[in-house]
């Protein structure tokens, strides 16, 4: 019974690895849209598929993001300024990307662009800093997404949505884990949908990778203004000392960060040439024997393992 099972299950593993290894046709004809492309993996992503021989369009905040992206790629690459919280800019973008994929429609589109900050125990934040992260990480991958349905529906091509293992896994407060399950729920939704049309939708869930996003520079500045603005009865409550060990505490995560950010672009790349792509994509270890793990644990053992690795408040009982 037991080798009989074994078999099945080499079996499985040995038809997806097939399955997996075969590339859509004529990669070097088609587009691909991707948001976020001044640093981190939006970038990177541009670069690799430009060495593929894609047709990349790519969006960056900054023209000093796109000139920077421009001097790293080939003419093969071109880019848009875009800022996913504002529907004029979407509308501008989507606009130009019709103009240049034509009637063969839009193969991919990889909603990459996100920020991270403010990161704080939720009683420190305001309804706008769940707003502003919530604008960029989930509200302009929505709006992105439907501007430029028609485009990616008429080429039969791919989303791919960059969600993260926080979008499982609520670990710290802010709008970052909240805007996360969003893009899980949009991208299931999207996925059943978008089924219909032969279109296929993907969601990537990396673990903690260091890019400009989840910087321990950026998170203690950002950290300190939100302390310094807190009422005197919260500082009292959590205390000096766990404002310490918050911010030693992001520093020393940062140190177990992965560095290795094509462990990410390639599963991005997977999703957008396989003629069978994954539906969901976990790069990083601590994603795959963690985090995910971690979220179908109970509760109970879930939140001892929080308290285990999280500061305390000055007068938690």
């Amino acid at each position: 019974m037991w080798l009989c099972l074994a078999a099945l299950v080499g079996l499985y593993y040995l038809v997806r690895w097939y399955r997996e290894r075969q590339v859509v046709s004529q990669l070097l004809d088609k587009f691909v849209f991707i948001t976020g492309c001044d640093s981190g993996f939006g970038s990177l992503l541009a670069r690799q598929l430009d060495r593929r021989g894609l047709r990349v369009l790519a969006a960056c905040l900054t023209e000093e993001g796109a000139e920077q992206l421009r001097r790293q790629t080939s003419d093969r690459v071109e880019t848009v300024t875009l800022d996913v919280t504002k529907t004029e800019s979407i509308a501008a973008a989507a606009q130009w990307v019709q103009e240049r994929v034509g009637d063969r429609g839009l193969w991919g589109l990889v909603n990459n662009a996100g920020i991270s900050m403010p990161v704080a125990p939720n009683e420190w934040l305001t309804k706008q800093d769940f707003v502003d992260v919530l604008n960029v990480n989930l509200l302009g991958t929505i709006e992105v997404t439907l501007s430029l349905l028609p485009a990616v529906r008429k080429a039969r091509g791919r989303v791919v949505n960059v969600s993260s293992v926080m979008g499982r896994l609520s670990l710290f407060g802010g709008g970052y884990c909240i805007s996360k399950y969003g893009v899980e729920a949009f991208s299931d939704s999207l996925r059943r949908e978008l089924s219909y049309f032969g279109v296929k939708v993907a969601i990537i869930e990396p673990g903690y990778f260091k890019t400009r996003v989840t910087s321990s520079e950026r998170f203690i500045q950002s950290f300190r203004g939100l302390w310094d603005r807190v009422s005197s009865e919260v500082k009292e409550l959590y205390g000096e000392k766990f404002l310490a060990a918050y911010m030693q505490s992001s520093k020393s995560m940062e140190q177990k960060y992965t560095e290795d950010l094509s462990l990410v672009t390639d599963c991005m790349e997977h999703a957008l040439t396989a003629c069978h792509p994954r539906t969901r994509y976990s790069p990083g270890w601590d994603a795959k024997l963690f985090y995910i793990p971690m979220s179908y644990m109970p509760t109970f053992l879930v939140d001892a393992m929080v308290y285990w690795g999280t500061p305390r408040p000055a007068q938690a009982l």
